[in-house]
């Protein structure tokens, strides 16, 4: 009898879980900032509506562990995330993440081609570049070179937490043409190279983590010049009036992705939400808010005029720029993640 109650009990709790994974809301994770601002706007809001059930949103700063850990704990409690390339690629890989229902996207026809994988929709086409204070600084900085440069421009430089983009950018700093960065990033005389030049400007580095803190470290003037993610630079100009620059030349390029972790007890409301945050019409209202590239390749033609000069996908921007080499840092993250850690703690 004991064992039987026993039985019982433990399928009345199983019973209850999923109940209750099936009772959450639809939970949305993005970037935060003034980009889910705006996400909020068109999508979230909108999406709720249209479907009478709620949608709640949340917002983390990337890491592929962290999505790693809420699959294998069991139900997630995200269920569409929007993530980096190589989480994208690491996680489809893995099994973390649920198979997109290209059909209700419209077909893989519509999109950008970078923008179409098994495990997710592109979401966005983004820059990683110098920003700067306009007011502030009277000599803008053009290059990687001035941007290390504490002489000619003396002050604090902010630089994101990591190897990747600080890798590159040492390199482009130390004279390594733009287009040639990751052939030589690819060599272990390359990664020398890149943290030699990264010594020299330690001293006058700021990190930080959240794609906010740069806006922040500029506005305090606790840094003269940082890298930022261009469309927050843009939004921030737009809703503050602020005067900040960004140099597109020497700027890396990439798609963010809408995934569906793996086991969601929401998968059919995330993938009716990936659809409607892909349509055309929807992704083009994004560029009035903050200047990223659409990766719908109809989104454009309702963009106008004024938005379109400041997305990294128009032609003059793209100029001097690279993408980011999603094979190579899907193949190098972690050796190059603990040397960067061994190298920050010294």
């Amino acid at each position: 009898m004991k064992i039987l109650n026993a039985a019982l009990m433990a399928c009345a709790l199983a019973t209850i879980g999923t109940m209750t994974a099936e009772a959450r809301d639809l939970t949305v994770v993005s970037w935060g900032g003034n980009y889910q601002d705006a996400q909020r706007k068109i999508y979230f809001e909108p999406f709720a509506k249209q479907s009478g059930k709620p949608v709640l949103d949340e917002s983390w700063d990337g890491g592929y562990g962290v999505l790693q850990a809420k699959v294998k704990a069991g139900i997630p409690n995200w269920d569409a995330v929007q993530v980096e390339a190589e989480e994208l690629a690491l996680g489809c890989a893995d099994g973390i993440y649920e198979k997109v229902d290209w059909d209700k996207l419209g077909g893989k026809s519509a999109f950008l081609p970078a923008a179409v994988s098994d495990c997710g929709v592109g979401a966005i086409v983004w820059s990683t570049g110098i920003s700067y204070d306009g007011d502030k600084l009277q000599q803008a900085p053009a290059s990687w070179a001035d941007f290390w440069d504490t002489t000619k421009i003396p002050g604090k430089r902010g630089l994101r937490k990591g190897a990747k983009y600080a890798l590159e950018f040492a390199l482009m700093a130390d004279g390594v043409a733009a287009d040639e960065v990751y052939s030589v990033l690819a060599t272990p005389e390359g990664v020398d190279r890149a943290f030699k030049k990264l010594d020299e400007l330690k001293p006058n580095i700021v990190w930080w983590e959240a794609g906010a803190q740069p806006l922040q470290l500029l506005s305090s003037g606790e840094v003269v010049m940082t890298t930022a993610y261009n469309g927050r630079i843009s939004g921030l100009n737009r809703s503050e009036g602020k005067h900040f620059g960004f140099v597109f030349p020497g700027s890396i390029y990439a798609i963010d992705s809408w995934v569906i972790l793996k086991d969601s007890p929401n998968k059919d409301a995330a993938m009716d939400f990936l659809a409607y945050a892909s349509k055309a019409d929807n992704q083009s209202k994004l560029p009035e808010y903050i200047a990223y590239g659409l990766t719908n390749t109809e989104a454009g033609k309702f963009v106008p005029a004024k938005f379109q000069a400041e997305l990294p996908t128009s032609p003059e921007n793209l100029k001097g720029a690279i993408a980011l080499d999603v094979d190579f840092w899907t193949d190098n993250s972690e050796a190059l993640t603990q040397r960067f850690n061994a190298w920050l703690a010294q």
